[in-house]
């Protein structure tokens, strides 16, 4: 499988999700299944959700598949 990454904003966080990193645990799904799609494109969807919440779930992401930057700080 191609190596994709991928970035997902609500504006104040960046999800980023790296397929080659992915063991599918779906730990994201049953976490936050309000942001976390699996069926639906885009498959992760920020603005269903808090970024305390998105940051959260994210952390607790088996592989590091997922992770996570503040817009705030890649601009400054």
């Amino acid at each position: 499988m191609k190596d994709v990454t991928k970035e997902y904003s609500n504006g104040e966080v960046t999800i980023v999700w790296k397929n080659s990193l992915c063991t599918h645990s779906a730990n994201c799904v049953r976490g936050l299944g309000e942001v976390f799609k699996p069926r639906e494109q885009p498959w992760i969807q920020p603005e269903n959700s808090t970024t305390k919440k998105m940051i959260d779930q994210v952390k607790k992401c088996p592989s590091g598949a997922l992770s996570y930057y503040m817009n705030a700080e890649k601009e400054g």
